[in-house]
């Protein structure tokens, strides 16, 4: 038997977030006019629901120029902010392309810890396998011996060769080795982990600085991708990790993981408006399959809880 489709996983992903809406949307239309306290109201569910200050102002002046002959009706609210979303993230729903020429495309992953990102790397490269790119990964998050030993673990099971050093060893290093022998190889995809510590930027810049004159020294245009991964549950600290990461690590496009696990999947929608930064790809569940490019007109409905 088949488990539920991408489409169920994602409205059931959104579940908590779009519920939340709801609560919050249940309370203010009904039979009366939507006046501008109504309005107020409406914009502060939205912002509550984390997807950003912009986003409810724009379905706040969606509402403000819709005539509801019988006032406001739940269902037409809930259209309007689906609308709106998917406006938003439109320009920013952009897959990741492996277009690099010549090959390996590299993929820098960055994150601070927790966020997913490893197990995030093993999904990509999943995607990427699915797609018949030949993939190798490199463990360039040489700060943590757990971060290594766990990468190692996902190679071995999607059956991907990987680089990787000693715990405390020289990532710039490992990232050389690994480009040269993806060059030998003839790999398509190379997805490079780093490491996730944002407590001292300095030491970080620095790192991501010297594996940049190491890539640049094999292939000028590598690395071709710098992908942050950012934790939906953090709400709206992903998007001052944002950026942080902008400034020190040039970031080119996002992945949000562990959007099943919380409330806050508006901040999706947080992100597209204030960074507009590409969004390659959003997660809902722990296994490999559950982090896909998404559809920005389905997305907006999982969030506005809109059954097409």
């Amino acid at each position: 038997m088949s488990g539920p489709s991408w489409t169920q996983r994602l409205f059931s992903g959104f579940r908590r977030t779009s519920e939340k809406i709801s609560d919050g949307l249940t309370e203010i239309v009904g039979t009366t006019k939507l006046d501008d306290d109504t309005l107020d109201s409406l914009e502060e569910v939205l912002i509550a629901s984390d997807l950003g200050a912009g986003a409810a102002a724009r379905v706040r002046s969606r509402l403000e120029d819709r005539m509801f002959e019988r006032g406001a009706d739940e269902r037409g609210v809930r259209a309007v902010v689906a609308e709106e979303v998917a406006a938003i993230l439109a320009p920013v729903a952009k897959p990741l392309e492996i277009v690099a020429f010549p090959r390996p495309q590299v993929i820098l992953v960055i994150g601070v810890n927790g966020s997913g990102k490893t197990t995030t790397i093993a999904k990509l490269a999943n995607l990427f396998i699915e797609q018949d790119y030949g993939v190798m990964l490199a463990a360039g998050d040489t700060f943590r011996a757990a971060a290594i030993g766990q990468l190692k673990v996902w190679a071995e099971r999607l059956g991907v060769p990987i680089v990787s050093g000693p715990e405390g060893g020289d990532a710039a290093g490992i990232v050389y080795d690994a480009v040269k022998q993806a060059t030998a190889t003839g790999i398509d995809v190379l997805i490079v982990d780093t490491a996730g510590r944002l407590q001292n930027k300095r030491e970080l810049m620095d790192e991501l600085a010297k594996i940049r004159r190491v890539l640049g020294r094999l292939n000028p245009e590598a690395p071709h991708d710098v992908v942050l991964v950012l934790d939906a549950t953090t709400g709206q600290n992903a998007l001052s990790q944002i950026e942080v990461f902008k400034e020190v690590a040039g970031v080119t496009g996002l992945v949000m993981t562990k959007l099943d696990g919380t409330a806050r999947g508006g901040v999706l929608v947080a992100a597209a408006e204030k960074f507009g930064l590409p969004i390659h790809a959003v997660g809902v569940g722990e296994t490999l399959d559950d982090l896909r490019p998404f559809d920005p007109v389905e997305l907006a409905n999982a969030i506005a809880g809109v059954r097409a």
